[in-house]
């Protein structure tokens, strides 16, 4: 992942609250294995409407999500997040996320920013009044700017700290490949071990016959 220090861009207003990750993309979206690639199914409920903000001509640069209240409850699925980052949003701004997909933007390097509903709903307002209107969340000084607004907000350290750096979990463990590996080395030779050889892939249908 990049380093998120500072990002600034155009936003685009979600104006619905509870929007779960169902309505994020579908569960019948969320059978690829891979982790991107999701932009064309991401609110594919929706943007079926003509209406619908995502699909009007000054959202296709938008990189800032400003949505409602809850935004992300529901499942744990990781997907939600893969759609929105592959749709080109760096940070999601709302009132109050679903617990899980706060966790989950933080460790696929997706910005959530909790801001109280008042200024929320300026930055809604901002916007919708005006496309163009630039929006810089400083992830480095903590603070959300665009025009004379000005507001704080926090983020859980670790969290903030892995953004800041482009860092995911397992780059963090990689980082330790040291002393992981001065520390098998230590370990008795009677003790359980994995052999060190390649893994085969395995086909799916091979797979689901194993299972059955």
């Amino acid at each position: 992942m990049k380093p998120l220090l500072e990002h600034t861009g155009y936003g685009v207003a979600l104006r619905r609250g509870d929007v779960d990750t169902d309505q994020i993309i579908a569960a019948e979206y969320c059978k690829r294995l891979t982790k991107s690639g999701y932009a064309d199914v991401l609110f594919a409920g929706w943007r079926k409407d003509p209406a619908f903000v995502l699909n009007r001509p000054a959202s296709s640069d938008a990189s800032i999500l400003v949505a409602g209240h809850n935004f992300g409850t529901g499942s744990s699925r990781e997907h939600a997040v893969w759609a929105l980052r592959d749709w080109g949003f760096a940070v999601v701004i709302a009132s109050s996320f679903g617990d899980i997909f706060r966790r989950n933007a933080f460790k696929n390097g997706l910005l959530a920013v909790e801001l109280p509903t008042p200024v929320v709903a300026e930055l809604a307002d901002r916007v919708d009044g005006d496309p163009r209107a630039k929006i810089t969340v400083d992830l480095a000084g903590l603070e959300v700017r665009s025009g004379g607004l000005r507001h704080a907000f926090a983020v859980e350290a670790r969290a903030r700290q892995l953004l800041l750096e482009g860092l995911d979990e397992i780059a963090v463990t990689l980082a330790q490949d040291r002393a992981i590996t001065t520390y098998e080395k230590s370990r008795g030779d009677w003790l359980p071990s994995v052999p060190n050889t390649p893994l085969r892939p395995v086909c799916p249908s091979t797979a689901k016959r194993r299972l059955i």
